[in-house]
């Protein structure tokens, strides 16, 4: 059971052996919690060098590193990482049980949103980012992904390119929840119905290219999902200033996500030679992203997880955040005549957030 509380956290990471002992323990202990038995107990695994966790913390490090050659990463493990590692298998078998446990690092990361109250967020940002295949001069002659793979246009690039898209969900802390992905000629908005599916009572933020007025209506009408996407600059209605100004400070919220997963863990580049290896590597680089996020925030606030009684107290931190936030948020719009409200409620908030401090001091004491 993962257990990250004021005796036991480490809060100064000071080298890579610390980052990647504090990583392992992480994925290990939720790899223990959430894995069914016949992945533990399947056949060989008795003989195997390496455990899951080991596999799965090495993938995440090196993809954390910017290496793109695994050879490379697994050669400079042998060398320098004996003391955290003293048996490695072959990088085929490396790269193989890597491969066949995508289906876990996906379990792991939704766990890992579970543990962090990401999912108890109800204001999502949404965007796409393009993932190529290849370069466009190549499409024409590539092979290993035809059929699967398409020719898609960029607009924020203001290119065409021939690969995916990758469509994700992000909170407003930047916590990366849900993904999608799909060839580079699909609609957003036509994915963005699989990837909200089993998902109600959100508010999501977009970009112009969700505009549709009949998209926003089946999802509120369906789902009680409301859709706030920007105007185009020729549409008679358009939203106030300060809204405006409110939207735009989100979304840049996404784009830095999406820039740190494109030039950090270069997730736009495929290296892979099968669709598996494909989705084996976007599982590791966002399960990657996720657990930078959860152990900066792990070091920040005090985190105790324990069955029901964390996740009772999580759900009321969050919950109450949140109304805080969207009180905030609407004030914020209305500073200009309800400056006397908007004074008192600062004071709440700040009363609210010392009774949840003193609460929480109290309680690990």
């Amino acid at each position: 059971m993962l257990e990250l509380s004021k005796h036991n956290i480490t809060t100064n990471i000071e080298n890579l052996k610390d980052f990647i002992t504090v990583s392992f323990v992480i994925i290990d202990d939720i790899y223990q919690e959430i894995t069914s038995g016949y992945i533990k107990n399947r056949r060989n695994i008795e003989t195997s060098i390496m455990h899951d966790s080991e596999v799965i913390t090495i993938a995440i490090v090196g993809e954390l590193l910017t290496i793109d050659s695994e050879k490379a990463w697994l050669w400079y493990c042998k060398k320098n990482l004996n003391e955290l590692f003293p048996k490695f298998c072959s990088r085929t078998r490396f790269n193989r049980t890597r491969r066949a446990l995508f289906k876990v690092i996906e379990i792991i990361r939704k766990k890992l949103s579970e543990i962090i109250g990401a999912y108890y967020d109800n204001h999502r940002i949404i965007d796409s980012m393009p993932i190529y295949a290849c370069k466009f001069g190549r499409a024409r002659f590539h092979r290993t992904f035809k059929g699967v793979a398409a020719y898609g246009r960029c607009a924020s690039k203001k290119e065409t390119y021939y690969g995916f898209k990758l469509h994700s969900l992000v909170t407003l802390d930047g916590y990366l929840t849900d993904y999608i992905l799909t060839p580079a000629n699909i609609d957003d908005r036509a994915a963005l119905w699989d990837l909200l599916e089993n998902k109600y009572w959100l508010t999501i933020i977009a970009d112009k290219g969700y505009i549709g007025e009949q998209y926003a209506n089946a999802l509120f009408t369906e789902q009680n999902i409301t859709l706030l996407t920007m105007k185009r600059t020729k549409a008679k209605f358009q939203f106030p200033k300060e809204f405006r100004q409110l939207i735009f400070k989100k979304r840049r919220l996404i784009e830095t996500v999406n820039s740190q997963l494109s030039e950090q863990l270069n997730i736009s580049k495929i290296l892979a030679k099968s669709m598996l290896g494909v989705i084996a590597r976007l599982e590791t680089k966002i399960l990657a992203h996720n657990l930078c996020y959860f152990i900066n925030k792990a070091g920040r606030i005090l985190i105790y997880y324990s069955s029901t009684r964390f996740e009772l107290l999580l759900f009321f931190i969050s919950h109450f955040s949140s109304i805080n936030g969207r009180l905030w948020d609407f004030l914020n719009l209305q500073k200009k005549w309800i400056n006397p409200i908007r004074f008192l409620f600062h004071k709440l908030f700040h009363i609210h957030c010392f009774i949840i401090e003193t609460f929480l001091r109290l309680w690990y004491n």
